[in-house]
Protein backbone atom coordinates (compact mmCIF):
# COMPACT_ATOMS: atom_id res chain seq x y z
CA UNK A 1 0.00 0.00 0.00
CA UNK A 2 3.06 2.19 0.29
CA UNK A 3 2.31 5.76 1.23
CA UNK A 4 -1.31 5.21 2.18
CA UNK A 5 -2.23 7.39 5.13
CA UNK A 6 -4.36 6.03 7.92
CA UNK A 7 -7.44 7.86 9.12
CA UNK A 8 -5.29 8.85 12.10
CA UNK A 9 -2.74 10.52 9.81
CA UNK A 10 -5.43 12.29 7.83
CA UNK A 11 -7.02 13.67 10.94
CA UNK A 12 -3.70 14.83 12.29
CA UNK A 13 -3.22 16.80 9.11
CA UNK A 14 -6.70 18.25 9.49
CA UNK A 15 -6.24 19.20 13.13
CA UNK A 16 -6.73 17.04 16.17
CA UNK A 17 -9.92 18.80 17.21
CA UNK A 18 -11.71 18.35 13.91
CA UNK A 19 -13.60 15.12 14.53
CA UNK A 20 -14.99 15.88 17.99
CA UNK A 21 -16.23 19.19 16.62
CA UNK A 22 -18.39 17.24 14.20
CA UNK A 23 -20.92 16.71 16.96
CA UNK A 24 -23.58 19.24 16.09
CA UNK A 25 -24.55 22.21 18.17
CA UNK A 26 -27.79 24.15 17.88
CA UNK A 27 -27.89 25.90 14.50
CA UNK A 28 -30.15 28.53 12.97
CA UNK A 29 -32.76 27.37 10.49
CA UNK A 30 -31.10 26.21 7.24
CA UNK A 31 -31.49 28.09 3.99
CA UNK A 32 -33.08 27.16 1.70
CA UNK A 33 -35.62 25.80 4.18
CA UNK A 34 -35.75 22.05 4.73
CA UNK A 35 -39.08 20.58 3.58
CA UNK A 36 -41.40 19.83 6.48
CA UNK A 37 -43.37 16.65 7.00
CA UNK A 38 -42.47 13.10 5.91
CA UNK A 39 -39.97 13.09 3.09
CA UNK A 40 -40.64 10.99 0.00
CA UNK A 41 -38.21 8.13 -0.40
CA UNK A 42 -36.29 7.07 -3.46
CA UNK A 43 -36.87 3.45 -4.52
CA UNK A 44 -33.85 2.88 -6.78
CA UNK A 45 -30.38 4.21 -7.45
CA UNK A 46 -26.90 3.79 -6.07
CA UNK A 47 -25.23 3.17 -9.43
CA UNK A 48 -22.88 0.16 -9.43
CA UNK A 49 -23.50 -0.31 -5.67
CA UNK A 50 -27.29 -0.50 -5.90
CA UNK A 51 -29.74 0.58 -3.25
CA UNK A 52 -32.33 -1.97 -2.13
CA UNK A 53 -35.43 -0.45 -0.52
CA UNK A 54 -35.97 -1.73 3.01
CA UNK A 55 -32.41 -3.01 3.35
CA UNK A 56 -29.48 -1.10 4.85
CA UNK A 57 -25.89 -2.08 4.14
CA UNK A 58 -24.15 -1.99 7.52
CA UNK A 59 -20.48 -1.11 7.35
CA UNK A 60 -17.61 0.28 9.32
CA UNK A 61 -14.23 1.88 9.40
CA UNK A 62 -12.65 -0.56 11.85
CA UNK A 63 -9.25 0.46 13.21
CA UNK A 64 -8.57 -1.07 16.60
CA UNK A 65 -5.57 -0.43 18.77
CA UNK A 66 -3.01 -3.23 18.62
CA UNK A 67 -4.70 -5.06 15.73
CA UNK A 68 -4.27 -5.17 11.98
CA UNK A 69 -7.26 -4.35 9.79
CA UNK A 70 -7.76 -8.05 9.05
CA UNK A 71 -7.67 -8.94 12.75
CA UNK A 72 -10.11 -6.14 13.55
CA UNK A 73 -12.62 -7.37 10.98
CA UNK A 74 -12.33 -10.94 12.22
CA UNK A 75 -13.07 -9.76 15.77
CA UNK A 76 -16.17 -7.94 14.58
CA UNK A 77 -17.36 -11.01 12.72
CA UNK A 78 -17.05 -13.09 15.90
CA UNK A 79 -18.86 -10.46 17.96
CA UNK A 80 -21.67 -9.75 15.51
CA UNK A 81 -22.07 -13.12 13.84
CA UNK A 82 -21.73 -11.55 10.39
CA UNK A 83 -19.37 -9.69 8.10
CA UNK A 84 -19.66 -6.00 7.50
CA UNK A 85 -21.38 -5.24 4.22
CA UNK A 86 -19.20 -2.16 3.63
CA UNK A 87 -15.52 -2.01 4.59
CA UNK A 88 -14.38 1.60 4.77
CA UNK A 89 -10.78 2.79 4.38
CA UNK A 90 -9.11 6.21 3.99
CA UNK A 91 -6.51 7.21 1.41
CA UNK A 92 -4.46 10.28 0.69
CA UNK A 93 -4.61 12.03 -2.68
CA UNK A 94 -1.39 10.55 -4.05
CA UNK A 95 -1.89 7.03 -2.65
CA UNK A 96 -2.34 4.12 -5.00
CA UNK A 97 -6.04 3.36 -4.65
CA UNK A 98 -6.78 -0.36 -4.36
CA UNK A 99 -9.52 -2.06 -6.33
CA UNK A 100 -9.80 -4.61 -3.53
CA UNK A 101 -8.05 -5.67 -0.32
CA UNK A 102 -6.69 -9.08 0.62
CA UNK A 103 -8.78 -9.12 3.79
CA UNK A 104 -12.04 -7.89 2.20
CA UNK A 105 -14.80 -10.44 2.90
CA UNK A 106 -16.27 -12.01 -0.20
CA UNK A 107 -19.68 -10.40 0.26
CA UNK A 108 -18.44 -6.95 1.25
CA UNK A 109 -18.11 -3.76 -0.79
CA UNK A 110 -15.06 -1.56 -0.37
CA UNK A 111 -15.60 2.14 0.25
CA UNK A 112 -12.64 4.44 -0.33
CA UNK A 113 -12.62 7.88 1.23
CA UNK A 114 -10.16 9.70 -1.01
CA UNK A 115 -8.52 12.82 0.27
CA UNK A 116 -8.40 15.77 -2.12
CA UNK A 117 -5.70 18.25 -3.07
CA UNK A 118 -6.25 21.97 -3.40
CA UNK A 119 -9.07 22.32 -5.88
CA UNK A 120 -6.94 24.20 -8.41
CA UNK A 121 -4.87 21.07 -8.95
CA UNK A 122 -7.99 19.37 -10.30
CA UNK A 123 -9.84 22.20 -11.99
CA UNK A 124 -6.71 23.41 -13.76
CA UNK A 125 -6.00 19.99 -15.27
CA UNK A 126 -2.70 19.43 -13.48
CA UNK A 127 -3.98 16.27 -11.79
CA UNK A 128 -5.56 14.67 -14.85
CA UNK A 129 -2.87 12.00 -15.20
CA UNK A 130 -3.10 11.00 -11.53
CA UNK A 131 -6.90 10.86 -11.68
CA UNK A 132 -6.96 8.82 -14.87
CA UNK A 133 -4.43 6.33 -13.46
CA UNK A 134 -6.56 5.91 -10.32
CA UNK A 135 -9.69 5.42 -12.42
CA UNK A 136 -8.04 2.74 -14.55
CA UNK A 137 -6.85 0.83 -11.47
CA UNK A 138 -10.33 0.79 -10.00
CA UNK A 139 -11.87 -0.13 -13.34
CA UNK A 140 -9.51 -3.10 -13.64
CA UNK A 141 -10.96 -4.58 -10.43
CA UNK A 142 -14.36 -4.87 -12.13
CA UNK A 143 -16.22 -5.30 -8.84
CA UNK A 144 -18.43 -2.48 -7.49
CA UNK A 145 -16.62 0.03 -5.32
CA UNK A 146 -17.85 3.07 -3.42
CA UNK A 147 -15.75 6.21 -3.87
CA UNK A 148 -16.20 9.03 -1.35
CA UNK A 149 -14.00 11.80 -2.65
CA UNK A 150 -13.52 15.10 -0.80
CA UNK A 151 -15.83 14.47 2.15
CA UNK A 152 -16.82 17.13 4.72
CA UNK A 153 -16.31 19.88 2.17
CA UNK A 154 -18.61 22.16 4.18
CA UNK A 155 -16.26 22.14 7.18
CA UNK A 156 -13.29 24.45 7.64
CA UNK A 157 -10.43 21.99 8.16
CA UNK A 158 -9.77 20.44 4.74
CA UNK A 159 -7.90 21.99 1.82
CA UNK A 160 -10.62 20.93 -0.63
CA UNK A 161 -13.37 22.63 1.38
CA UNK A 162 -15.04 25.85 0.46
CA UNK A 163 -13.43 27.70 3.36
CA UNK A 164 -9.98 27.07 1.88
CA UNK A 165 -11.04 27.92 -1.66
CA UNK A 166 -12.26 31.48 -1.70
CA UNK A 167 -15.15 30.86 0.72
CA UNK A 168 -17.12 29.42 -2.17
CA UNK A 169 -18.39 25.96 -3.16
CA UNK A 170 -18.02 26.58 -6.90
CA UNK A 171 -14.53 25.13 -7.22
CA UNK A 172 -15.61 21.97 -5.43
CA UNK A 173 -18.46 21.36 -7.86
CA UNK A 174 -16.17 21.97 -10.84
CA UNK A 175 -13.57 19.58 -9.42
CA UNK A 176 -16.15 16.86 -8.73
CA UNK A 177 -17.53 17.02 -12.24
CA UNK A 178 -14.05 16.85 -13.74
CA UNK A 179 -13.26 13.77 -11.66
CA UNK A 180 -16.46 12.12 -12.81
CA UNK A 181 -15.71 12.88 -16.45
CA UNK A 182 -12.17 11.50 -16.26
CA UNK A 183 -13.38 8.34 -14.51
CA UNK A 184 -16.06 7.86 -17.15
CA UNK A 185 -13.55 8.32 -19.96
CA UNK A 186 -11.28 5.74 -18.28
CA UNK A 187 -14.10 3.18 -18.25
CA UNK A 188 -14.51 3.10 -14.45
CA UNK A 189 -18.21 2.32 -14.61
CA UNK A 190 -17.92 0.05 -11.56
CA UNK A 191 -17.40 3.07 -9.28
CA UNK A 192 -20.35 4.40 -7.29
CA UNK A 193 -19.90 8.05 -6.24
CA UNK A 194 -20.71 9.09 -2.66
CA UNK A 195 -21.14 12.83 -2.12
CA UNK A 196 -20.79 13.36 1.61
CA UNK A 197 -21.09 16.65 3.53
CA UNK A 198 -20.80 16.92 7.29
CA UNK A 199 -23.94 17.23 9.42
CA UNK A 200 -22.45 20.29 11.13
CA UNK A 201 -21.70 23.05 8.61
CA UNK A 202 -18.84 25.31 9.75
CA UNK A 203 -18.69 28.20 9.23
CA UNK A 204 -22.45 28.35 9.39
CA UNK A 205 -22.83 31.08 6.78
CA UNK A 206 -24.97 31.48 3.68
CA UNK A 207 -22.12 30.87 1.21
CA UNK A 208 -21.36 27.52 2.90
CA UNK A 209 -24.78 25.84 2.62
CA UNK A 210 -24.50 22.22 1.55
CA UNK A 211 -26.76 22.65 -1.49
CA UNK A 212 -24.10 24.83 -3.08
CA UNK A 213 -21.66 21.89 -3.06
CA UNK A 214 -24.04 19.45 -4.72
CA UNK A 215 -22.66 18.51 -8.16
CA UNK A 216 -26.05 17.49 -9.59
CA UNK A 217 -28.08 14.31 -9.66
CA UNK A 218 -26.34 13.01 -12.79
CA UNK A 219 -22.98 13.16 -11.01
CA UNK A 220 -23.92 11.49 -7.68
CA UNK A 221 -24.96 7.90 -6.90
CA UNK A 222 -25.29 8.15 -3.10
CA UNK A 223 -25.79 11.13 -0.81
CA UNK A 224 -23.79 10.60 2.36
CA UNK A 225 -23.55 12.52 5.61
CA UNK A 226 -21.18 12.23 8.55
CA UNK A 227 -21.85 13.10 12.18
CA UNK A 228 -20.55 12.34 15.67
CA UNK A 229 -23.04 12.58 18.50
CA UNK A 230 -22.47 13.99 21.95
CA UNK A 231 -25.88 15.21 23.07
CA UNK A 232 -27.56 15.33 19.65
CA UNK A 233 -30.20 12.84 18.54
CA UNK A 234 -29.89 11.07 15.18
CA UNK A 235 -32.74 13.23 13.86
CA UNK A 236 -31.01 16.44 14.91
CA UNK A 237 -27.87 15.41 13.05
CA UNK A 238 -29.17 13.74 9.93
CA UNK A 239 -32.71 14.87 9.14
CA UNK A 240 -31.65 17.97 7.21
CA UNK A 241 -29.73 15.94 4.63
CA UNK A 242 -32.40 13.24 4.58
CA UNK A 243 -35.22 15.69 3.96
CA UNK A 244 -33.34 17.44 1.17
CA UNK A 245 -32.18 14.45 -0.85
CA UNK A 246 -34.20 11.33 0.05
CA UNK A 247 -36.59 11.74 -2.89
CA UNK A 248 -33.66 11.88 -5.32
CA UNK A 249 -30.86 9.66 -4.06
CA UNK A 250 -30.30 6.80 -1.59
CA UNK A 251 -28.90 8.10 1.67
CA UNK A 252 -25.75 6.80 3.35
CA UNK A 253 -24.75 7.62 6.90
CA UNK A 254 -21.12 7.60 5.85
CA UNK A 255 -19.46 8.22 9.22
CA UNK A 256 -21.26 7.89 12.52
CA UNK A 257 -20.32 7.29 16.13
CA UNK A 258 -21.41 8.44 19.57
CA UNK A 259 -19.46 9.67 22.57
CA UNK A 260 -19.97 7.86 25.87
CA UNK A 261 -21.48 10.35 28.34
CA UNK A 262 -21.84 7.79 31.10
CA UNK A 263 -24.57 5.43 32.19
CA UNK A 264 -26.60 4.01 29.34
CA UNK A 265 -26.06 7.02 27.08
CA UNK A 266 -24.08 5.20 24.40
CA UNK A 267 -26.15 2.00 24.08
CA UNK A 268 -29.35 4.05 24.22
CA UNK A 269 -28.12 6.24 21.35
CA UNK A 270 -27.26 3.18 19.26
CA UNK A 271 -30.78 1.86 19.86
CA UNK A 272 -32.25 5.24 18.93
CA UNK A 273 -30.16 5.31 15.77
CA UNK A 274 -31.55 1.95 14.70
CA UNK A 275 -35.08 3.27 15.27
CA UNK A 276 -34.30 6.42 13.28
CA UNK A 277 -33.11 4.34 10.32
CA UNK A 278 -36.18 2.09 10.40
CA UNK A 279 -38.42 5.14 9.93
CA UNK A 280 -36.44 6.52 6.97
CA UNK A 281 -36.72 4.14 4.03
CA UNK A 282 -34.31 6.04 1.78
CA UNK A 283 -31.39 5.15 4.08
CA UNK A 284 -29.52 2.39 2.30
CA UNK A 285 -26.20 2.29 4.17
CA UNK A 286 -24.81 3.09 7.61
CA UNK A 287 -21.05 3.06 8.19
CA UNK A 288 -19.79 3.21 11.77
CA UNK A 289 -16.57 4.98 12.76
CA UNK A 290 -15.41 2.06 14.89
CA UNK A 291 -12.05 2.97 16.36
CA UNK A 292 -10.08 3.86 19.46
CA UNK A 293 -7.14 5.37 17.57
CA UNK A 294 -8.32 8.91 16.89
CA UNK A 295 -5.41 11.24 17.71
CA UNK A 296 -5.74 13.91 20.33
CA UNK A 297 -9.07 12.60 21.59
CA UNK A 298 -9.96 10.70 24.72
CA UNK A 299 -13.12 9.38 23.07
CA UNK A 300 -13.44 5.68 22.41
CA UNK A 301 -15.65 5.40 19.35
CA UNK A 302 -15.51 1.59 19.29
CA UNK A 303 -18.78 -0.30 19.26
CA UNK A 304 -17.44 -2.54 22.05
CA UNK A 305 -16.21 0.20 24.40
CA UNK A 306 -18.42 -1.45 27.04
CA UNK A 307 -20.57 -4.61 27.10
CA UNK A 308 -23.90 -2.77 26.90
CA UNK A 309 -22.83 -0.77 23.85
CA UNK A 310 -21.72 -3.94 22.10
CA UNK A 311 -25.03 -5.60 22.97
CA UNK A 312 -26.95 -2.65 21.53
CA UNK A 313 -24.88 -2.70 18.36
CA UNK A 314 -25.24 -6.46 18.02
CA UNK A 315 -29.01 -6.06 18.28
CA UNK A 316 -28.86 -3.43 15.53
CA UNK A 317 -26.69 -5.65 13.33
CA UNK A 318 -29.13 -8.56 13.57
CA UNK A 319 -32.23 -6.56 12.65
CA UNK A 320 -33.61 -7.54 9.22
CA UNK A 321 -33.48 -3.92 8.01
CA UNK A 322 -29.69 -3.94 8.45
CA UNK A 323 -29.32 -7.08 6.36
CA UNK A 324 -28.65 -5.24 3.10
Amino acid sequence: MGARLSRRDLLLLAGATALPAAGCTAKPAPWPPVPSGPAPAVTAGGGPAPFTPGRVMLGGYVDLRGMTAAESLRLRRRQLGRDLRIVHRYYSWTDRLPATLAYLPAGSTLMLSWRGPTLREITGGGADRLITAAARRLAAGRRPILLRWGWDMNRDFFRWGGAANGRSPEGYVTAWRRLRRLFREAGADNVAWVWSPNADTQPDEDWNRIDGYYPGDEHVDWVGVSGYARQETPAQMFDEVYQRYSARKPIMIAEVAVADRGGASKPDWITDFAAWVRLRPAVGAAVWFDTDTHPGSAENWRIDSDPNSLAAYRALATEPVFGG
